[in-house]
């Protein structure tokens, strides 16, 4: 394997092309962005389903949800990453990008993602126990008003606080590696070490990049995640345009 690249530092100039760059590669092969968001879509109906009536579970679940776009987004990357040597988008190409890879990193990356995802469900319910106590005996699920209370208020600040930290955290660790492991031959130790080098060289716009990416997903899931089949693919493509810039 390689050593692991040089971060270099980014502008706003770096973001605004990314965007541009992602809006284009989604323009040119729209049928698989609208594919792998589809795809994406159709899990937040299975996890809204499975959560149905356990306010819970809903609320653990909406809040874990955006930290599965990296791992939903390798397809993209991988499309973003043939348009940009000129070979040829085959859907079984695309398609079969983690099998591809299974003698590599991204299957270990995408692990993680997983049970980072897993950790967070649970660390979400054990708040709502620790603030709500015999609350949860009550109907929760049809009646806002025990999460107007003080107890209430303050689960739902500390859930936000906590999953706002953690999603950050899974975002340095996986900005730059899951594009990184897809593009060079480089372990999934060094990789993610490197995305978090980048993240910290340039923490203020990683920072802006962050919450950009946080609110379009979050105004993406509102009408019933129909919004995901165009934010996803666009950030989807930047991401790995903006993985390009900030590497040497």
């Amino acid at each position: 394997m390689c050593g692991p690249p040089e971060v270099r530092r980014l502008t706003g100039a770096d973001i605004v092309a990314a965007l541009r760059a992602g809006g284009g590669d989604f323009r040119r092969a729209p049928q698989f962005g609208l594919f792998f968001s589809a795809v994406y879509v159709v899990g937040g109906f299975v996890m809204l389903w499975l959560g149905a009536g356990h306010f819970t579970w809903i609320l653990a679940t909406s809040l874990g949800f955006p930290l599965l776009a990296p791992f939903a987004a390798a397809g993209l990357y991988e499309v973003s990453r043939r348009m940009e040597r000129g070979q040829p988008l085959e859907w079984r190409a695309v398609l079969g990008i983690v099998w591809a890879e299974r003698t590599r990193q991204l299957p270990w990356l995408g692990a993680i993602i997983v049970f980072y995802f897993l950790f967070w469900t649970f660390l979400a319910h054990m708040i709502f126990a620790l603030f709500m106590g015999l609350s949860v005996m009550t109907n929760v699920s049809g009646s806002w008003e025990v999460f107007l209370t003080p107890n209430g208020l303050a689960m739902l600040a500390t859930e936000l606080v906590i999953g706002a930290g953690l999603a950050f955290l899974l975002f340095a660790l996986t900005v730059v590696s899951l594009p990184l492991v897809l593009d060079r031959e480089l372990d999934f130790v060094t990789a993610m070490m490197v995305s978090l080098r980048a993240v910290r060289t340039n923490l203020v716009l990683m920072l802006g990049w962050a919450l950009l990416v946080a609110t379009l997903t979050f105004a993406a899931l509102l009408p019933w995640f129909l919004g995901l089949l165009v934010v996803l693919p666009v950030l989807g493509h930047a991401t790995w345009h903006l993985y390009r810039c900030a590497l040497v």
